[in-house]
């Protein structure tokens, strides 16, 4: 190849193909009850499967803030201590309103809620449930994800 064609190739060609992963932050919301740890679920609003609340970080917020965030958003959590370091990550393909595949690293918050809110902004949108970690980790489609949720 000629010098040309390799600085064509490595400067334009394949970043093309070799896409970064994109982030996002999630919270892992529990609460101990009589029955034991429960964690918090909801419905993905494009396809109704079963997730943890996660979303893209907030300019001006930390990523447990943003995680947090989302919990209120997408679940009326609006009291709860969350860690400030994620206890883990899990990779998954968010698919683009244009059909592409892109691949996700999600960095997950674990949060003890000590309160929820029937009203929240998505409330319309979402199904949520509190459910055993081990029945979470069969409910999610993420391998990485349903192992985080069995070390609870």
């Amino acid at each position: 190849m000629t010098s040309t064609l390799v600085k064509a190739w490595k400067d334009v060609l394949r970043p093309m193909f070799i896409r970064p992963k994109l982030v996002q932050v999630a919270a892992l919301c529990y609460r101990e009850s009589g029955n034991g740890i429960e964690v918090l679920l909801v419905t993905s609003r494009g396809t109704g499967r079963w997730i943890i609340p996660k979303g893209w970080p907030i300019n001006g917020l930390t990523g447990s803030g943003a995680a947090l965030q989302e919990a209120w958003e997408e679940a009326g959590v609006v009291s709860a201590q969350i860690n400030k370091r994620p206890v883990g990550t899990y990779e998954y393909s968010k698919e683009t309103d244009e059909g592409l595949m892109l691949p996700v690293t999600t960095y997950v918050y674990l949060a003890k809620v000590s309160h929820l809110e029937d009203e929240y902004p998505e409330c319309e949108e979402r199904e949520r449930v509190w459910v055993r970690p081990r029945e979470a980790a069969e409910m999610v489609d993420e391998p990485e994800l349903s192992a985080l949720l069995k070390t609870l």
